[in-house]
């Protein structure tokens, strides 16, 4: 319940938010007058009798609830000093089943019923012999009936607004001499607004756009709007994105994907000239894209013509065929499997003529895919293999000589190194490196290697070891060892 009532509110805002503004510009042209009031009225009284005959005393529920709001515009004419005369009154009003938002019932609110709208505009009328410009809106729609009947009240020009599901509203009247300046009064939807609503649903269908083409009619009767509006938003599209193109077939006007001409592409050039650069095998890419592009996208919409005849042609075969099971004699049963055949055969015919205009489509496709591959490696404008080995040996040659000057440099910095210190200072490092040399003391010096004694082999066994005196050429033989009392004995 909470959802929907609270859907139902926004647009009752919606719908009321510049009904004000629009009424005051009808002052002078629609209602005739030279002073105006502006009346504002609701039904929150009914709906409080409504929750409160179910038990319901909630101020949070009540304010997102709809209220049936309405603005009059009421105009008058001086009579006299002190008189004035009703001369015409212009209303706006909403109209929701309250009772089912208070019910709690949940699910869709039900559409106005002829009863309910034929109620609520007579208590909206006062004077009958006072002109009035009534428009009233039901969020929840209206029903067949409603829509179909005329009113019939005298003085009093009835429409009817409806949200159209698609983002939009649905502004019509059956009562006679409604003239067409009177259904954009109760229009809640500027034209701005309906534009990018076609732009929107034309960004959606973007796909559509690759292998085929958008129709301003099938737009128009599928949003409801003017078809001329939908061109405008064609054309406000194709100025926003170069490689839209809209062109004009068969009294419609189609919506494709095209090339962007780049400007060294659109220089002017006389019939004769553009034909040969059309067939020919050089240049001008774009042009033949967009050529074969506009074709594309008519004959996209031919195939889509052919595919809703089908459709037709099915569900007339599906009658043929549901009438020939019912039938109990032989005579209508031959004449309408005489008529099924006739009927599959034309099918057929269709599903054949379709084939082919896919056949052609695809080699368009093909065609387009393989020049846009052409305008697109153009436009990059890579390097020549001879100008990629140039750059590659120079690059080279670079590298080595900006390697030689960093080898340079850092020469020369040494080199301005030592130059920079003076004899002694010379002197006192010299002194630096021999005390970092020098051995500390009671270390033993270290015996450079050329000067250390070679190691002695090992004895053969049996063999004694001489010591280094008796190795020494002239060395006193060494004193003969004491025996112990062990070796003695």
């Amino acid at each position: 319940m909470t959802t929907d009532a609270q859907q139902a509110l926004q647009q009752e805002t919606e719908f009321l938010s510049g009904m004000e503004s629009q009424l005051r510009g009808a002052q002078g042209r629609l209602l005739r007058g030279t002073h105006w009031e502006l009346a504002r009225h609701d039904e929150s009284d009914e709906l409080r009798q409504l929750m409160a005959q179910r038990g319901l005393y909630d101020r949070e529920l009540l304010k997102r609830l709809p209220v049936n709001r309405r603005v009059a515009l009421h105009g008058y004419e001086r009579r006299l000093w002190f008189w004035r005369r009703r001369t015409g009154v212009a209303v706006a009003s909403t109209l929701s089943p309250l009772a089912h938002y208070v019910s709690g019932s949940g699910g869709i609110a039900p559409p106005v019923s002829l009863a309910e709208l034929k109620d609520h505009v007579r208590k909206l009328v006062g004077a009958p012999q006072v002109p009035h410009l009534i428009g009233v809106c039901s969020p929840s729609g209206f029903t067949a009936e409603a829509r179909s009947t005329r009113l019939g009240l005298p003085n009093a020009q009835v429409v009817l607004i409806e949200p159209d599901g698609h983002g939009g509203w649905r502004v019509a009247s059956n009562e006679p001499g409604v003239s067409t300046k009177v259904l954009e009064l109760f229009d809640p939807e500027d034209t701005r607004h309906k534009v990018a609503r076609v732009r929107a649903l034309i960004a959606q269908r973007s796909a559509d756009l690759l292998t085929g083409s958008l129709s301003a009619a099938a737009l128009a009767a599928e949003l409801d709007l003017p078809e001329l509006l939908v061109r405008q938003a064609f054309e406000e599209a194709t100025r926003a994105e170069p490689e839209l193109k809209f062109s004009r077939y068969e009294g419609d006007v189609l919506l494709y994907r095209g090339a962007s001409v780049e400007a060294q592409e659109t220089r002017s050039m006389g019939v004769i000239e553009r034909i040969k650069q059309l067939f020919s095998r050089e240049g001008h890419e774009a042009e033949k894209i967009n050529l074969l592009m506009q074709r594309r996208a008519a004959l996209a919409r031919e195939r889509d013509r052919i595919y809703e005849d089908i459709v037709k042609l099915e569900g007339k075969e599906g009658e043929l065929l549901a009438a020939g099971k019912a039938a109990a004699s032989e005579v209508p049963r031959r004449r309408l499997a005489a008529q099924l055949a006739q009927l599959r055969k034309e099918i057929s015919r269709h599903h054949t003529t379709a084939g082919m205009l896919n056949q052609q489509i695809d080699i368009i496709s093909s065609n387009v895919h393989n020049l846009t591959l052409i305008q697109k490696g153009e436009r990059a404008k890579l390097p020549t293999s001879e100008e990629l080995t140039d750059n590659a040996v120079r690059a080279e040659e670079l590298l080595e000589t900006l390697q030689a000057d960093v080898d340079l440099v850092s020469t020369l910095e040494h080199d301005q190194r030592e130059a920079s210190l003076s004899a002694e200072e010379q002197a006192i490092l010299r002194e630096f490196e021999a005390v970092e040399r020098a051995p500390e003391p009671g270390r033993p010096e270290a015996v450079p290697p050329q000067q250390a004694m070679p190691t002695p082999a090992p004895p053969e066994p049996g063999e004694r070891s001489a010591s280094p005196r008796e190795s020494e050429p002239g060395a006193a033989p060494p004193p003969l060892r004491q025996r112990e009392p062990e070796e003695q004995a």
